[in-house]
């Protein structure tokens, strides 16, 4: 027996574990006290950090290139003209506008296929650490391309920019799913979308001509990108590993107790260490699996599905087609075509204050209630929107409930849809599954962003404001299906979350038959427990 199997058998034949009192319930604790104890200082700052340095620059460089459009299209026709001695065509402009948007989306997918390499060998905090390289090299790129009258320097920062929030966007809602305690998971994880939306807002909100919105200052936007890059550069190395990775992939338990500890805020980390070892000798024998080996695994199957409709629907739900329609809708309102940056703020605060409120709520309500509610919403205002727009021109009154209707549309998609795609794809595989589904997740998402950048030009021109009807559909469709399908995962362990779909799946894992009757047969010789139990007894108390 190697050590973690010695520690996993002494904690299973220990009469006394550690946890509440005989006949006590494990959540029979006062839960405000609780729920203070599980949101340590560590934790806060690993998320604020974590998440200030990957998901907020994912969010900003969404946004960011909206207001500067203008003078870049002039910087690129003012470089063609010097290098060629004549103006360029309008085709050339709009193709090489589209690539230097587009080639952000092709830069994710590049980012999302090398995170399992990277995670395996650095690990999840050094791998956010090294993405760090990648944000600050696109952040120079791109603010120094004027100056060197290079903009294919700042078509090639894109491409890394879009490297490094693939990248982001896999390991970040890994790291902070792999730390926190299972009653604040959901919360935590939220974390990655509220900094998405504060990315959105700022990079909104730095791109007024009062700020850095100018044709002599817009390359100061890119280079603001450095700024959060370094803040996590120099912050994150004081903070712990995932003391999963620590205890799963690198066998240091030691390491595992001490980051259990920092991040916890509590010495007697006895029961989470027994929780994962628990975990780990059902999966002892499993190595880190390939995409296609997740693929194949029958005891994921429905996992693997789930996770693939919620994050297409993610990307296809509609609404950068609500960025596109924002202006004209805010002008045929009667604002002054210079006041429509202002008011195009209030969208991005309505982003991060809906965001805000799905992280104080999604551990009272669950993942399902605001997941299938957001979809559902959704397709009903784009419904109200597509009839509003129809009909603005017969009432002065229309355009105004055609805002309501997209702000509305904007918090539906952001109190649900918007964060807890990234929070279910932590929950649902185990750890040694759990890369492999980040890369499923992150290649869906990011092949969807670049089919709708591709395809919503051609989809608005043939259906005009009737296009909404194809986006309600999508979140119609996603509502049912996660409705019939998707399983309440708060507040449960990562073995409950499977043992939900496996009477879906109609497998269990192998290795978790075998192991629980050899552990049984190892203690007082018991009967065989039921096959849906799992191994830790508490767990198995809890299973729903």
């Amino acid at each position: 027996m190697d050590p973690q199997e010695l520690s996993a058998a002494h904690l299973m034949q220990d009469p006394n574990p550690p946890g509440p009192p005989n006949g006590a319930s494990p959540r029979s604790r006062a839960p405000g006290r609780r729920r203070k104890q599980d949101w340590s200082c560590s934790l806060i700052v690993a998320s604020l950090v974590g998440a200030f340095g990957s998901s907020f620059l994912y969010g900003y460089n969404l946004s960011v290139v909206n207001a500067p459009t203008p003078y870049i299209k002039a910087f690129y026709n003012e470089t063609w003209g010097r290098r060629h001695g004549r103006p360029m065509d309008s085709d050339t402009l709009t193709l090489l506008w589209s690539v230097t948007v587009s080639i952000f989306a092709i830069g994710g997918l590049v980012g999302t296929f090398v995170v399992k390499l990277l995670g395996k060998f650095l690990g999840r905090k050094y791998t956010l650490l090294v993405n760090n390289g990648f944000a600050i090299s696109a952040a120079l790129l791109m603010a120094c391309s004027l100056q060197a009258g290079a903009f294919e320097m700042l078509i090639v920062g894109r491409f890394v920019m879009g490297v490094d929030g693939g990248i982001a966007l896999s390991v970040l809602p890994m790291y902070l799913s792999e730390i926190s305690p299972k009653e604040i998971r959901g919360s935590l994880g939220q974390v990655t979308a509220i900094f998405i939306c504060i990315g959105v807002f700022t990079g909104q909100l730095l791109g007024l001509p009062e700020l850095l919105g100018t044709e002599s200052t817009w390359p100061y936007l890119f280079g603001v990108i450095a700024v959060p890059a370094v803040v996590q550069l120099v912050s994150l190395p004081f903070l712990p590993e995932s003391p999963r990775y620590l205890l799963f992939e690198k066998h240091d338990q030691a390491g595992a107790e001490k980051a259990f500890r920092t991040f916890l805020g509590k010495e007697d980390v006895s029961r989470e260490v027994e929780e994962v070892l628990a975990e780990g000798r059902v999966q002892r024998h499993i190595r880190l699996v390939s995409v296609l080996e997740l693929l194949r695994t029958p005891s994921v199957g429905w996992q693997v599905l789930t996770v693939v409709v919620t994050m297409a629907c993610y990307q296809l739900c509609g609404l950068n087609a609500i960025w596109f329609y924002t202006n004209s809708i805010f002008g045929k309102a009667g604002i002054p075509p210079e006041k429509v940056p202002y008011i195009t703020l209030s969208t991005g605060g309505i982003e991060t204050l809906a965001a805000i409120f799905s992280g104080l709520v999604i551990e009272r309500l669950g993942r399902r209630p605001l997941l299938i509610g957001g979809f559902g919403l959704m397709t009903l205002f784009f419904g109200i929107l597509t009839v509003t727009l129809t009909l603005q021109d017969h009432a002065p009154w229309v355009p105004y409930l055609s805002i309501v209707c997209i702000l509305a549309i904007i918090a539906s998609f952001c109190s649900g849809p918007g964060g807890i795609p990234f929070i279910l794809t932590g929950e649902f595989f185990q750890q040694p599954q759990r890369p492999a589904a980040f890369i499923v997740a992150g290649t869906v998402n990011w092949l969807c962003n670049f089919a709708v950048g591709l395809l919503f030009p051609f989809i608005q021109k043939s259906l005009d404001t009737y296009c909404f009807l194809v986006f309600a559909a999508i979140c119609l469709a996603g509502a049912i299906y996660l409705y019939f399908v998707l399983p309440e995962t708060k507040n449960r362990t990562y073995a409950e979350i499977s043992q939900a779909f496996a009477k879906r799946n109609k497998t269990y894992p192998p290795e978790d038959k075998m192991d629980s009757t050899v552990a049984d047969k190892k203690t007082s010789g018991r009967p065989e427990p039921d096959p849906s139990s799992t191994l830790d007894h508490d767990v198995k108390n809890r299973i729903v």
